[in-house]
């Protein structure tokens, strides 16, 4: 899946990234999401998966975008 095909919820300006290539929160047409965040190793993701880490306002962003 390109990047192009997500719906991008936060970065758009209005966060504490602005338009930056930071922690971001993106939409998928099956309506799932993708997190874009710095690599954690807080504990051992099952094999296949990954654990990133997010600031909290670039949830409360992709909230917000989301109308919820």
């Amino acid at each position: 899946m390109a990047r192009e095909e997500l719906t991008r919820l936060t970065g758009n300006g209005n966060g504490e990234c602005g338009e930056k290539d930071c922690p971001n929160v993106y939409r998928t047409a099956s309506g799932s999401f993708i997190v874009q965040g710095d690599l954690s190793d807080a504990f051992q993701a099952p094999h296949g998966e990954g654990l990133v880490e997010i600031p909290e306002a670039v949830l409360r962003e992709a909230v917000r975008a989301l109308g919820w």
